[in-house]
Formats: C-alpha cells, structure tokens, sequence
C-alpha cells in the first residue's frame, strides 16, 4: 500500500475528517489487516487564506509545494489537499512537484458524470464559487454548474468562515443552506449538489440536502484510497 500524504490545517477540521476516514476505510476493507500509512504537513490556515485573499497565487503555489515536497521526502507516493479553495492552483503546483496529485474538482466531476448527472449546484467559499477552477472539469464534461445569488453566496461564505471552519454546527445554517439549495432547484434545475468546501460535510448529508450530496471529501476520500491501495 502507498503512503499518503496529506497537506492539511486547511481547516483543521476537515483534516480530521480525511485522516479518521482513511485509517477507518482501509480497515474494513482490509478486513482489519492494515491501516493506512499516513503524513499531514499542516499549513498556517490564516497564510494560507490571506494568500488566498490577496490574489498572491504564485506565494500560495510556493507554500503548497514547500508543503508537498516535504511530504514527498517523508515516503509519501500519493497526495492531496485537504481544501478545495487551495484548488485554485493545482495546476501551478503540478508543474512543480513530482508526486501525484489527487484532485477534488477531477474526482467529483467523475462521480457526476458516473451518476449521469446534468446539472449541478456549487457550494464553497465565495472563491471556489465565482472562480472556475471547481467549474472547469464540469463544463468539459457537459454538465451545467450553477451557483447560488450574490447575496446567498456571501452568506454561505459567512458561515463557512465563522462557523464551519470552527467546527461550529447550527440548525438555523443548516436550514440556511436548504434553502438556498431548494431555491436552485426551483430556479435552474439542479439534481444535484457540490459540497464545495471540505467543512460543508459537517453540515450537510445525503440525509438532509434537497437533492443529491455529491460529498467532496466522501469522493476525493474514495480515489485516495482507490489509489493508494493499487498496485
């Protein structure tokens, strides 16, 4: 099995979530025999997001890949980030790391297109839902990405930012979020949803959305594992 690697803080909690995942995942399909070899370069969140908020995309390329090719000189042969906001620059960090990449937007758009979905709705901090590096795969594949109005979109962020990150769950963001997703199929016909932030789990599930959860840690979790465990 290869070891993973996984650039994290990204927020701390959805780094929780993939690192309980895998160890747990891989245990049962193992039947108990093996868990997972794992490393976790943790970045300083609040860097990483005034990067992010500035626009300084070639600073916050170089963090990720100092962070990669430490996980790469630790053993590591697959790796991830653990936020789909650092996607913003996944194509800048592959030119400059070696070590596969396991991509958020490439895995739940596979998934998508797998479940023959159509139309999507894209949930996430106001940069993965008004920039297109979450959108791109899914326009190349023919699938319709839609994202919430102005207004509901800074209130997502909002929460995400106040809440989530801090592992804070409210009913009333829950019924928030419902809403607007209700509102997006009413509107443009969505079947589905993108949990577009990796602390959106937290809040919503395939038990409580108004239409399909396409998870993003739940799927970027799966390839992990589907590559990790390959031969």
């Amino acid at each position: 099995m290869k070891k993973i690697g996984l650039v994290g803080g990204t927020g701390p909690e959805s780094t929780l979530m993939y690192y309980k995942e895998l160890n747990h995942r891989i245990d049962r399909l193992t039947g108990g025999k093996a868990m997972p070899d794992i490393a976790i370069e943790s970045v300083n969140f609040r860097r990483m997001w005034g990067y992010v908020s500035d626009n300084e995309l070639d600073l916050l390329t170089d963090y990720f890949v100092e962070k990669i090719d430490c996980l790469e000189r630790s053993g590591a042969e697959v790796v991830s980030l653990t936020c789909a906001t650092g996607h913003i620059v996944i194509d800048r960090i592959k030119q400059k790391t070696n070590v596969p990449l396991v991509s958020i937007p490439e895995a739940v758009c596979e998934k998508a297109a797998t479940l023959g979905i159509k139309k999507v709705g894209l949930l996430g901090t106001v940069f993965t839902m008004e920039q297109d590096f979450m959108k791109q795969p899914f326009t190349n594949a023919g699938i319709g990405v839609f994202i919430p109005e102005p207004t509901d979109r800074q209130l997502i962020a909002k929460r995400i930012l106040e809440e989530l990150e801090r592992g804070i769950v409210k009913e009333q963001t829950l019924k928030e979020f419902q809403d607007i997703i209700g509102k997006m199929k009413a509107q443009n016909g969505i079947e589905a949803v993108i949990l577009g932030c990796t602390e959106l789990p937290l809040l919503l599930n395939t038990e409580n959305c108004p239409v399909t959860c396409l998870n993003s840690v739940d799927i970027h979790i799966e390839r992990l594992i589907e590559l990790a465990m390959k031969d």
